[in-house]
């Protein structure tokens, strides 16, 4: 058996090749071997060591860039700021919304008042047909989470054209089954919930006894939309989310509303038909809207605006926002500090403007070409995988390369940058900086609708850790600020840099092809492209990742969704896959040297393993299992590796052991 112990790291003399990316032998915990549990492997004493700061729910090397990445743009705002009148435009806009931002003494003095004259608006509701006009006002002045959500994307069937699209939302808590679960840790939660809005509602002015009832009546509305919404797995099918009807539709289907006015309102472009993603949701809002006292509506729509504005105003709001929805929700024991706050929502409000100046100083040209490389590396892997593909039949196989020709590949940065100097940024009251371009974010769906798709947009900031695939333009994306140590680094081996970047560009690849993404052909339409018997064969083996991950136990005896996990986890198997045999092509006719006793392919898991290194508080775990698609990052690792044999070669993981699933049992997809 070849010794996964090797005595350079046993004695932790480990050469500086071997520290590059996000590798660290001092992470590793040798108690525990490989074949048993290859997570903590790589990460034990890591995890047993590390202490979560703070002002934070989970720490890891995720984080940890963000962090770094925040220091960055801190920088760049400081720097924007000082150069005042002098600076160009992009810089003026940058340097005013800091200065605004960072000045808690302003803030802090001006209170309420800013939004004094839209709060006095919403007070003044008598009617249902003004609720309606309200909810337009809202979305127009920038706070899209009252009642509904309306918006612009592609037409999933003619996604070359942007379509005007109604969807599920209004609530307050993280998603619709936090109103309906019967446990007592959701009692619990939600009559803390409702002590919240009625604090905030008192921060408003509103008398305590009267801010419980307004609360509590706040509390019924938002749990009838609920009721009406689809769930988390349920919005994951694409075919669920798409109901292309008429206006004249909609307004037989969600009557007594005044649709056409309120389109007008909230300053959509004319047009004839649109997406109603889910029609019993509004079908159901429209009944809400005429049964519901007028004054619960006018307590929700207060308690909407004072929630999306709370982060932004003065001490108290801010406070009472994070006692919620950072302690309870997450566990987080103190606000993150107030520059910290003020670069998010500069990357939130104007990231474009801010990701200009951050690439200047931040991302060289070489790592775009670098990265350029590697895709092109992993695409021709991806190829080969499907030209061989056993369980594939050939009409398939064909239609599955001709998307793969079709992918567009974007990195770094837009080509294009988004202007901002359309909305008024000025070092006055911070919250109506936020709100104004809040509005001009909204005001560019609006008028998208109807027109062809602009194919050079971004959905994801430059200095953004993450990356994306999106299905209509069937496009994958990564922003400069993950193309970066410890996910890319320059200097470090290939099998380091594979197993870290490479694995993620294999995964957002993969989306492509997963239980949603593969629903859309080539051109990024909702399309089906399979033939029954290989659409049969996918969804057999996508049971079973399916099965394997609804068995993990996170805590208090909570399971991963397996279903709605399906779609990453098909992705991180598929991804794990390819990055590997991109490796193997980037190797191809070179010494397979060791480095501290690991070949290659032990580096390259190992980087993958050390990429998903995170501690949660259990406040966090908790949310990320009832909400987040992603599973956990243990299984995340142990998941998908259990199941490859090239993991099992690599490191001769014998049958039987832990990280070998049985062979009936074993997944393999892409």
């Amino acid at each position: 058996m070849r010794n996964y112990l090797p005595l350079a790291l046993a004695v932790m003399a480990v050469s500086p090749a071997f520290l590059r990316g996000d590798v660290n032998p001092a992470n590793f915990d040798l108690s525990v071997k490989p074949q048993d549990d290859f997570y903590r492997y790589v990460n034990g004493t890591y995890l047993k060591n590390t202490v979560i700061p703070p002002a934070y729910s989970s720490w890891g090397s995720h984080a940890t860039l963000q962090k770094s990445n925040q220091e960055a743009l801190r920088k760049v705002c400081e720097a924007a700021a000082a150069k005042g009148v002098q600076g160009s435009a992009v810089e003026r806009q940058v340097g005013d919304l800091w200065t605004s931002g960072m000045d808690e003494a302003a803030i802090d003095a001006a209170g309420l008042a800013p939004l004094q004259a839209e709060l006095d608006r919403l007070a003044a509701i008598k009617t249902p047909a003004e609720v309606m006009a309200a909810i337009a006002h809202l979305k127009a002045l920038g706070v899209g989470g009252a009642g509904f959500s309306f918006g612009s994307a592609a037409d999933a069937k003619n996604s070359a054209v942007e379509q005007a699209q109604l969807f599920q939302g209004g609530l307050g808590l993280p998603e619709r089954d936090y109103y309906l679960r019967e446990d007592e840790k959701s009692k619990t939660l939600r009559a803390e919930y409702v002590a919240h809005v009625a604090r905030m509602l008192g921060l408003l002015g509103d008398q305590p006894a009267a801010a419980q009832a307004e609360a509590a009546a706040i509390l019924r509305l938002e749990t009838a939309l609920a009721r009406n919404s689809l769930t988390r797995t349920q919005l994951r099918d694409p075919q669920a989310r798409y109901h292309k009807m008429t206006v004249a539709e909609l307004e037989t289907l969600a009557p007594g509303l005044d649709w056409p006015g309120f389109f007008k309102a909230a300053g959509a472009n004319p047009f004839a038909d649109l997406n109603v993603g889910q029609p019993e949701f509004f079908k159901g809002f429209a009944a809400l809207v005429a049964a519901a006292p007028v004054e619960d509506w006018r307590a929700y729509l207060r308690w909407r605006l004072a929630s999306a504005a709370a982060p932004y105003l003065s001490k108290p709001f801010v406070e009472e926002d994070f006692a919620f929805n950072g302690k309870i929700l997450t566990g987080r024991q103190q606000l993150r500090e107030r520059w910290q706050r003020v670069v998010a929502a500069l990357d939130n409000t104007m990231g474009e403007a801010l990701g200009q100046l951050y690439v200047r100083e931040y991302f060289p040209p070489e790592s775009k070409a670098r990265m350029v490389q590697l895709v092109a590396n992993l695409r021709q892997a991806l190829r080969e995988r499907l030209q061989t593909i056993e369980w594939m039949d050939e009409a398939t196989r064909a239609r599955a390369l001709a998307k793969l020709d079709a992918f567009t590949v974007k990195v770094g940065y837009p080509d294009k940058w988004h202007d901002y100097t359309a909305a008024q940024v000025d070092r006055g009251p911070y919250v109506l900086n936020i709100l104004r371009l809040a509005a001009l974010d909204h005001r560019w769906e609006m008028e998208k609708i109807g027109k062809p798709v602009d194919r050079t947009e971004w959905a994801m900031t430059p200095p953004t850790v993450n990356a994306y695939f999106r299905p209509t333009a069937n496009e994958i994306v990564f922003p400069a600020g993950y193309l970066q140590p410890p996910f890319f680094d320059g200097k470090a081996d290939d099998a380091v840099n594979y197993g870290a970047i490479g694995t993620s560009i294999g995964h957002e690849m993969t989306h492509g092809y997963d239980d949603s993404g593969r629903q859309y052909d080539g051109n990024g339409n909702l399309a089906d492209w399979w033939t029954p018997e290989s659409a049969a064969r996918f969804k057999a083996r996508a049971s079973g990742i399916v099965k394997q991950f609804g068995a993990y136990t996170v805590l208090d005896g909570l399971h991963v969704n397996g279903e709605l996990t399906q779609g990453e986890n098909i992705a991180d198997l598929g991804g794990l896959k390819i990055a590997y045999a991109g490796l193997q092509k980037a190797l191809a006719g070179k010494p397979r040297e060791k480095i501290d006793g690991f070949t290659p392919e032990q580096r390259f898991f190992i980087s993958f393993a050390a990429k998903w290194r995170r501690v949660s508080r259990p406040e966090e775990m908790r949310l990320q299992v009832q909400t987040d698609p992603h599973s956990p990052s243990e299984f995340r690792v142990n998941g998908p590796l259990s199941n490859l044999d090239e993991f099992a070669l690599a490191f001769d993981v014998p049958e039987g052991a832990p990280m070998r699933r049985p062979t009936a049992e074993r997944v393999a997809i892409w």
